[in-house]
């Protein structure tokens, strides 16, 4: 063929397309129909079962719902917290403020951008890094180690403390606004940077600048408070009080999660990544001076084995994943046979793990919590994952994952360390390898 398409090229792909019958089926179908009603297979659709045979005893009967935004990483985190929480307490039902958490997240977030501004003065405002920077510096997603920086930092708050507001819970066009001006704000402090100004100068103005996204956040998320009361009545209507305390006081007393404990493991198959090798990801953060993101590239079966372990000691596991691949929300289902697409479609989908990531066909896009896992002969089939979407899908919003889809879409999960062996946990002494902010191992934050 040549480098054009020609008249000729056009009759044959016509003729080719008239003699499949099997094509023109799909055709009929999918012209006034959703490819996933067309391509859905029975065996698949049979095979939903959402029953365990271990499940987390201390598992929230209610699950959470993020609706229109992009905290799932929080959700999933303050998730993991609330476990523990209402353990101790003895609580029927039980959440943290979201929305206080995306507060002091959005907050931290405009100062690592500003801060990666002023390391990036030499940069051409037209260079990669700088339109990524650039691209969405508030953005809502995170990472694990985003999460513990937050959480040593700010704290948490029961969420009637500081309840959901309409801009947390659908916040496109607070993130818009945030972003309009942090662009100012770069703009500002490279052209002061240009003309001379100095460093005083420019931190001086900084600190103006963030005062002003604080107060745009109060007027979008409320005000959060330095102190608080909370009460509440246990599953045998003891009523347990707390009196005048910061989120820092109220996270250190009472919630028995040590986050440090937990590290994160990841599985990426890329060619330009080595098994068992410690990794970051550079100008990826939130917290200024806090913890680095930090991953253990390691094998699937590691993974997996880690992942049974805690669950099988009553302990959730946190996960990032592509979750719209193999996907059906109502069914709240991912599994690798829930659709025939190549089937309707008369094509093989022919890459990798490795190479979906290496070529953007895959990206990790959501995080939530494993509560559950299903053995056969110690091998697992199926897992119990708690989802942050509220009840409609699934079972009352708890899905299920097929251990097959786990190999080819989970990428992520965080461990406690006494979960690991010592050649695992012995990868974090490395000095670790700096990805570009652009790797996919990043993508959950972006």
């Amino acid at each position: 063929m040549k480098n054009s398409i020609s008249k000729t090229n056009l009759n044959n792909f016509n003729k080719a397309f008239s003699a499949n019958k099997s094509a023109k089926i799909s055709r009929n179908a999918l012209v006034r129909s959703d490819i996933n009603n067309i391509a859905m297979d029975w065996d698949g659709l049979r095979s939903v079962d959402h029953t365990y045979s271990d499940i987390v005893s201390n598992e929230m009967a209610k699950v959470t719902n993020q609706k229109a935004s992009g905290r799932c990483w929080g959700f999933a985190g303050l998730n993991l917290m609330r476990l523990a929480f209402a353990e101790k307490y003895d609580l029927k039902d039980f959440e943290f403020s979201q929305n206080y958490f995306m507060f002091c997240d959005k907050l931290e977030k405009s100062n690592y951008f500003l801060e990666n501004i002023f390391k990036t003065f030499d940069e051409q405002y037209e260079s990669r890094l700088m339109m990524h920077l650039l691209n969405d510096p508030v953005q809502d997603g995170g990472q694990w180690d985003m999460f513990v920086n937050l959480i040593d930092k700010y704290g948490a708050l029961p969420q009637s403390v500081m309840p959901e507001s309409y801009q947390s819970s659908k916040s496109r066009m607070m993130n818009g606004f945030l972003t309009r001006k942090l662009r100012e704000f770069a703009w500002v402090l490279r052209e002061m940077n240009a003309k001379g100004a100095k460093l005083t100068d420019l931190r001086k103005e900084k600190e103006s600048m963030l005062s002003t996204i604080y107060s745009m956040l109060c007027i979008f998320l409320g005000n959060p408070p330095e102190t608080f009361d909370w009460q509440v009545k246990n599953k045998d209507k003891k009523l347990i009080r707390f009196n005048d305390l910061t989120p820092l006081e109220f996270c250190k007393k009472h919630v028995n999660v040590n986050l440090h404990d937990k590290v994160c493991l990841i599985h990426s198959p890329m060619s330009n990544k080595k098994t068992y090798q410690h990794y970051t990801v550079s100008y990826l953060g939130n917290v200024v001076d806090g913890k680095i993101i930090s991953y253990a590239n390691v094998e699937m079966d590691d993974i997996k084995r880690a992942t049974v372990k805690s669950l099988k000691s009553n302990e959730a596991v946190w996960f990032g994943c592509d979750v719209g691949k193999m996907f059906h929300r109502d069914l709240g289902v991912m599994n690798i046979d829930l659709y025939d697409y190549e089937s309707v479609l008369g094509t093989n989908f022919n890459m990798n793990k490795g190479t979906r990531l290496e070529y953007g066909d895959s990206i990790m896009t959501h995080a939530m919590l494993f509560t559950g896992v299903d053995l056969v002969k110690n091998q697992p089939t199926k897992w119990r994952v708690e989802n942050s979407w509220g009840e409609k899908g699934g079972n009352k919003g708890y899905f299920l994952m097929t251990d097959k889809w786990f190999d080819e879409y989970n990428f992520e999960v965080v461990i406690d360390k006494k979960y690991l062996p010592k050649r695992i946990l012995e990868i974090f002494n490395q000095e670790p390898v700096a990805l570009d902010p652009w790797d996919p191992m990043g993508s959950l934050a972006t």
